[in-house]
């Protein structure tokens, strides 16, 4: 297979108001995640392991934290003179006042940044999905059909609840989209939109100069929906594993899907790996009353009660005889002596005192500020 030339645009705050607390602060590609992950690691290592090596990821508000997990990009080999990782924070100007409204508001306001692309390809992508893409097969897909625009998706069931920003689309026997509708509401199996895209960076650069002038915002609702007719869109389907945060729910049972086996293999394959800031710290260390079954427990940990069903994040502190379950605990979080947690999410910094018990349930978990007490 030819390697074809494509940059990579990531959107970092597409779903910063579906996910509650956890973005209050950051964005959504900040989301911590897996123990030592950020949500943006999955799509950014996924366009690194597929030979991309110029990337921009659009900031809109609270990137602070997004800045400093990607610093230069040097752990994804992305500190570079030519191309490399681009933050590209809101760009105010005459006809763009940097706060935007949908994809194209976004890709309006670094139009010169595309302009200035060398690749053939423009690969769009958000921050929500937890999955391992190999972007060249799906170049290699759009090239085989002639394809003006492909459309990533995953045949799922869609819930009601939490739909209002997922998309699903009529796919024909020879791939190509059909009909799309926003926000459905039949609760069954469908070709559910991952809002990844790739297409020529000549024709995203039309898209958008047209869309400025008509004062169009969405790429979903004002070139899917409107232009599936009239242009060449094509749909590829992505079978191995993908877990799509689109709520607080969602993030839990993404989370625990890790404890599984056979989802750590499908996500952290030894050829594609999964990158991340590196933070040098000492194992994690177990006390004498330690117990740890079926857990992920990150390095600088001290781990001194019992653990189970549970991911534990860098440099938290589980204290003697606490009993943390089908929990949650973020870095540098703090679980005094003899306190119980179970269905619980402690975001980073979080101190739970001694002998507390804080209790949620499978599917409705109880979700802990970050910095709390």
């Amino acid at each position: 297979m030819i390697k074809r030339t494509a940059m990579g645009i990531i959107f970092s705050n597409m779903h910063d108001n579906h996910l509650g607390s956890l973005t209050r602060g950051r964005t959504t590609g900040s989301v911590p995640f897996g123990g030592r992950y950020r949500l943006v690691d999955f799509v950014l290592s996924s366009m690194v392991n597929s030979g991309i090596r110029e990337v921009g990821v659009i900031a809109k508000s609270n990137y602070q934290t997004l800045m400093e997990h990607l610093g230069s990009g040097r752990e994804w080999d992305l500190a570079r003179k030519l191309g490399g990782l681009t933050v590209l924070p809101p760009y105010s100007s005459g006809d763009n006042q940097g706060i935007y409204a949908g994809r194209l508001d976004a890709l309006a306001g670094v139009s010169s940044y595309i302009q200035n692309g060398r690749a053939e390809y423009v690969i769009l992508a958000d921050c929500d999905l937890i999955a391992n893409l190999d972007f060249q097969k799906m170049i290699a897909f759009h090239e085989e059909k002639g394809a003006e625009i492909t459309l990533a998706y995953r045949r799922e069931k869609i819930r009601r609840e939490g739909n209002e920003n997922i998309s699903v689309f009529e796919v024909g026997s020879d791939g190509r989209v059909g009909q799309v509708w926003l926000s459905p509401q039949a609760e069954e199996e469908q070709n559910a939109y991952l809002n990844v895209a790739v297409m020529k960076r000549e024709l995203l650069e039309k898209i958008v100069e047209d869309a400025r002038s008509r004062n169009k915002r969405s790429f979903t609702k004002d070139i899917l929906v409107e232009k599936s007719d009239s242009m060449r869109i094509y749909a590829y389907e992505i079978e191995n594993c993908v877990m799509r945060i689109n709520s607080l729910q969602d993030y839990f049972d993404a989370s625990m899907a890790l404890l599984q086996p056979q989802v750590r293999q499908e996500l952290f394959p030894s050829n594609r790996p999964i990158l991340t800031r590196v933070r040098d710290q000492v194992p994690a260390k177990y006390g004498l009353g330690a117990a740890v079954k079926n857990s992920l427990v990150a390095d600088g940990c001290i781990i001194e009660g019992a653990v189970e069903n549970s991911i534990i994040f860098r440099g938290a502190k589980i204290g003697r005889g606490a009993v943390i379950r089908n929990s949650i605990v973020m870095a540098g979080s703090v679980i005094g002596d003899g306190a119980r947690l179970e269905y619980v999410v402690a975001d980073r910094e979080t101190t739970i005192r001694d002998t507390r018990t804080l209790v949620g349930y499978k599917t409705y978990p109880l979700f802990i500020e970050k910095k709390s007490v």
